[in-house]
C-alpha cells in the first residue's frame, strides 16, 4: 500500500499556511520559545526587538543556540538587512532582495565586519 504524507507548514502568529516559513528560537531569561514564521512576521519581529537587541548595555551571546543547533535571532533589522545584502552581491554571494537573509550569507557579513 502507497502512503502520501502531506505537510502543512503554519505562520503561528496569523495561522496563515505557506511553504516559505521558517523556525526560530528564541531565549529570554533562560526561557526559550520556538516560532515558525513567514519572513515577513520575521522581520516584523526583529524590527520590534531591534531596540533592545542594540540597548548601549546589550551584550551578545554567541554559541549557545548555534551549538544546540538551532537558529537564533539576530539583532538585525532591515537597514543591517540591506547592508547585508548589498555586501553579498558586492561578494558575487547570492542572496534575495526580499525576505530573510539566509543566517550563512549574516555570519558570512558578520566575520567579514
Amino acid at each position: 500500500m502507497a502512503q502520501k504524507v502531506v505537510t502543512t507548514y503554519v505562520d503561528d502568529l496569523t495561522g496563515e499556511e505557506s511553504s516559505e516559513i521558517a523556525t526560530h528560537s528564541i531565549l529570554i531569561d533562560g526561557a526559550g520559545v520556538e516560532l515558525d514564521l513567514t519572513d515577513d512576521n520575521y522581520e516584523k519581529l526583529l524590527e520590534i526587538l531591534n531596540p533592545y537587541l542594540h540597548a548601549d548595555g546589550a551584550r551578545r551571546i554567541r554559541g549557545a543556540a548555534k551549538a544546540k543547533g538551532k537558529p537564533r535571532v539576530s539583532a538585525g533589522g532591515k537597514d543591517e538587512s540591506s547592508a547585508i545584502r548589498a555586501w553579498a552581491k558586492e561578494n558575487n554571494i547570492e542572496v534575495n532582495d526580499r525576505g530573510r537573509v539566509p543566517a550563512v550569507v549574516r555570519e558570512a557579513y558578520e566575520k567579514a565586519h
